[in-house]
């Protein structure tokens, strides 16, 4: 019986614990949801030459995909500052003008993306 005891109240201490820390399990939730801007950089592969020559054609395949991620304009620009988009030579100041290049009409003009201001 004091045995049974001892377990029932590690277990009350325990739920205690996980309970006062906010323990809802992991979500992992960010910019992007459950996914990691870097990740999402991926995705946004048909934009790499349109986002490191400002001259250069925006595709149609780029443009869906700053599209769907522009829906959260947090997240374009937490993928427009991804390491996985430095690393692949990405320019941000060039990337950011992307989806005014796209005519994309409900873009987030004047969002604050770090340094830079959506077009």
């Amino acid at each position: 019986m004091e045995a049974q005891m001892k377990y029932i109240s590690i277990i009350v201490v325990l739920a205690v614990i996980l309970t006062v820390a906010g323990f809802n399990g992991v979500d992992g939730a960010g910019e992007c949801g459950k996914s990691s801007p870097d990740r999402e950089a991926f995705k946004l592969a048909p934009c790499s030459t349109a986002a490191q020559d400002a001259n250069a054609q925006v595709s149609s395949q780029c443009c869906v995909q700053v599209k769907k991620l522009g829906q959260n304009p947090s997240c374009l620009c937490a993928v427009m500052l991804s390491n996985t988009a430095k690393m692949s030579g990405i320019k941000p100041e060039i990337a950011i003008t992307i989806p005014k290049r796209c005519n994309i009409p409900d873009r987030p003009v004047g969002y604050k993306c770090g340094a830079y201001t959506l077009p």
